[in-house]
């Protein structure tokens, strides 16, 4: 299982709810989680879904996220 972590403009809890289903539903509860204290507001992820998945997931939800450089 790979980890991969992206920058997101995730502001507050109300908004990590609003991405919630679609990242549950791709990645599964507990799989994924969104660093509030950052202030790059990361989102880290833990699966074999591809950063193209997780991005339009972040987007259908009126958000945005990239891909963070390792």
């Amino acid at each position: 299982m790979k980890t991969q972590k992206f920058n997101t403009n995730i502001k507050c809890t109300g908004c990590v709810s609003t991405v919630s289903p679609g990242l549950n539903e791709i990645l599964g509860e507990n799989n994924w989680k969104v660093d509030l204290s950052d202030p790059e507001r990361k989102l880290t992820v833990e699966g074999d879904v591809g950063a193209e998945k997780v991005i339009a997931a972040i987007a259908n939800a009126g958000y945005q996220a990239s891909l963070r450089p390792e």
